[in-house]
């Protein structure tokens, strides 16, 4: 009877908040004894940044302003890219929560229904960060070079986990919809896909066909790479960054609040 009335006087926004703390501990805690997700944070940025540098370097460095190195130019787009595709992994783990149960199972307690999808997209946040500084580190090895300071680092770092932020809520969206794993892997690759080969994250928006640029240059990954590629060179940033947290700002608006309902509609079934 006393947990009871512990659990009554307690204020909901606290409780709220308490419940999501708790299952951002679970979630970050999963990430980090699960070797696969460990390894996919570590090695799947390498690999991109790598490949592309090399296979591509030669070929696109041609088109690019005098003095910036293709490696350079990149930078900026794998990392969006990282971010945008690791944004998957909350469509996932929401995916299999809701499959395996696990949802059920929070329900007989008395917790914030909502706090399962707060746990799930911020902890993601720290998969993201983790992957990022490998492949600024691997970047650095490899001849990366960037004329940010302090102040653009600190720009960068608040655009990117905005992003970040975003496109994780967009990602539980497809988690909640989707009536399995397999589904949620295409359906995010579908959506994903797209929007990052079709942006300037590889290749100036300029060298787009004329019936593709006017997308390339408007969607909001290509807003996100400017942004960030402008900070990291030290050349002027434009609209980029406003345009960039605008469109993080739109899709978390949207995404946000259409997630929760969709993921309380469909516990309460």
């Amino acid at each position: 009877m006393a947990v009871q009335l512990v659990f009554e006087n307690k204020p909901r926004w606290l409780q709220s908040a308490t419940d999501s703390y708790l299952m951002v501990k679970r979630s970050t805690m999963h990430i980090i004894r699960n070797s696969d997700q460990l390894l996919g944070a570590f090695f799947q940025p390498i690999m991109f940044l790598v490949l592309f540098s090399t296979v591509f370097g030669g070929a696109i460095s041609k088109s690019l302003p005098a003095g910036v190195t293709y490696l350079n130019f990149l930078m900026a787009g794998i990392i969006v890219q990282t971010v945008a595709f690791g944004s998957t992994t909350t469509a996932v783990s929401v995916c299999n929560d809701l499959q395996k149960g696990i949802v059920d199972r929070f329900r007989s307690l008395p917790m914030s229904n909502i706090a399962v999808l707060n746990g799930h997209v911020v902890s993601d946040l720290f998969r993201n960060i983790i992957s990022t500084v490998v492949m600024l580190a691997t970047g650095l090895l490899i001849g990366f070079r960037s004329h940010a300071g302090a102040l653009e680092w600190l720009y960068i770092t608040g655009i990117l986990m905005l992003f970040t932020f975003a496109f994780s809520w967009l990602a539980a969206i497809v988690g909640v919809f989707a009536k399995s794993v397999e589904a949620v892997q295409w359906l995010t690759f579908v959506i994903i896909f797209p929007l990052t080969f079709a942006s300037s994250a590889f290749v100036p928006a300029e060298s787009f066909p004329h019936y593709l640029k006017d997308f390339a240059v408007n969607q909001p990954i290509t807003q996100v790479v400017e942004a960030v590629r402008a900070l990291i060179l030290n050349t002027p940033t434009g609209n980029h960054i406003w345009l960039a947290v605008i469109w993080s700002i739109g899709i978390l608006a949207v995404a946000m609040p259409l997630s929760s309902w969709l993921f309380r509609r469909k516990t309460s079934q």
